[in-house]
């Protein structure tokens, strides 16, 4: 049941590392456990469930014997640490007061916000929020990740698409995605749309390629030269079919009249004159 299960814990442990990284005794490991879901609840909802939005893919959460150590990774790095950093001892002094330990927060910008998973699911969220055509969003989606270098890319989106009485899924996928190649970089990422109509969840898979190696991002609209025929022996061309206008030119040029005929017509010419 591979196509059912997450790729991020699929992977976890194995080609990918843990996000949360500390040992404790078995006494305080449910404490941990809850202090690390507080935290990410309530940096979930500061950035990313109100505007602005500055899209916080994922929360890494390190402890040592006397702080807590938290790492943001985002696509708009500036809106969340705001100016001359304000924005981030505001959140580091709110987490303080949550979970009553010292806190230290780092932030990590998103070198490529279209391969990531989870914003462009909360992308195709807010767009589907916004009334936009969801096959437009999808298409446009899976095209700018492609044109950065994916692999593959799966979107799903599921519920009641365009206000539509009867709920369905739609699906749009370019490239491919393995599920099974526990060395393949799959990314996962999910995000629920609340319309006026009902919720709407969107899923999207991106396979990144094998891990360690480096994307190209593809121009668009780039094209390859054409190449070149080989010349011929005069300086046309060695081979096949001519060009319309070449065919159609050599066919308009007037043959010349056979030597007999011009040599007929000359002495029947000349015996008219001496007679």
């Amino acid at each position: 049941m591979g196509q059912k299960t997450s790729p991020i814990g699929f992977r976890t442990g194995i080609t990918l590392p843990w996000q949360s990284t500390w040992f404790a005794p078995k006494a305080n490991y449910g404490e941990f456990l809850v202090e690390d879901w507080k935290i990410r609840k309530f940096i979930d909802g500061r950035f990313n469930r109100q505007p602005p939005y500055s899209a916080v893919s994922k929360v890494e959460i390190a402890r040592t014997r006397n702080e807590v150590k938290v790492t943001l990774h985002t696509g708009r790095p500036g809106m969340v640490i705001g100016p001359r950093g304000a924005e981030v001892e505001t959140l580091k002094t709110q987490l303080e007061e949550l979970v009553d330990r010292k806190i230290s927060v780092n932030v990590v910008e998103i070198k490529e916000p279209a391969l990531d998973a989870t914003l462009m699911a909360e992308n195709i969220a807010q767009q589907l929020v916004k009334r936009a055509s969801y096959r437009r969003t999808m298409k446009m989606a899976c095209e700018n990740a492609m044109n950065a270098g994916a692999k593959g890319v799966k979107v799903i989106c599921s519920g009641r698409l365009a206000g539509a009485e009867i709920a369905r899924t739609e699906t749009q996928k370019m490239g491919s995605i393995p599920l099974h190649t526990l060395d393949a970089d799959v990314d996962y990422g999910l995000a629920i749309a609340r319309t006026t109509y009902g919720t709407i969840g969107v899923k999207v898979w991106i396979h990144r390629g094998k891990f360690g190696e480096e994307l190209v991002a593809s121009a668009r609209g780039a094209r390859r030269p054409r190449a070149r025929r080989p010349a011929g022996p005069r300086g046309g061309r060695s081979g096949g079919p001519r060009s319309r206008s070449e065919t159609s030119g050599r066919g308009s040029q007037t043959a010349p009249a056979p030597s007999g005929a011009a040599e007929g017509t000359s002495a029947s010419n000349q015996a008219a004159q001496e007679n």
